[in-house]
């Protein structure tokens, strides 16, 4: 049984988000459990998200789901922008709403950072140091 869509293909933050995960070296994106998903061998980041024990919430519905750093993760969860979504957040991932002011640059360096965290060292090698 396939998830219905939980995202709409104009969304505009859709766009931005989709613009920086597939400008990675070997980035793909399929659709997974309703939504947007970015992956090179791996998972590297997700558009929206569901709160724990109550999927019908919109909540996360417009936002990063992405893999910290785990050395970062401690500060990211002191920082009220970021929650602990379903599913992934039990392995780690966190979840930044991207309704409201968003530092699109802070965007990049986390999808980035997941990324890194994710994709094979062949394409990580592809990228700045």
């Amino acid at each position: 049984m396939s998830h219905p869509p939980r995202f709409t293909e104009d969304d505009p933050l859709l766009a931005r988000v989709r613009g920086i995960a597939l400008a990675l070296p070997g980035s793909a994106e399929k659709v997974s459990h309703g939504r947007p998903t970015f992956f090179t061998r791996k998972v590297f980041a997700i558009f929206g998200g569901v709160v724990k024990g109550d999927h019908g919430s919109r909540a996360l519905g417009q936002a990063l789901v992405f893999l910290p750093d785990p050395e970062e993760r401690p500060a990211l969860l002191d920082d009220g922008r970021f929650a602990v979504p379903g599913y992934e957040g039990a392995y780690g991932w966190l979840a930044l709403d991207l309704r409201g002011e968003v530092d699109w640059s802070e965007v990049a360096e986390l999808v980035e950072s997941s990324y890194r965290l994710t994709a094979p060292p062949r394409l990580v090698a592809e990228l700045p140091a």
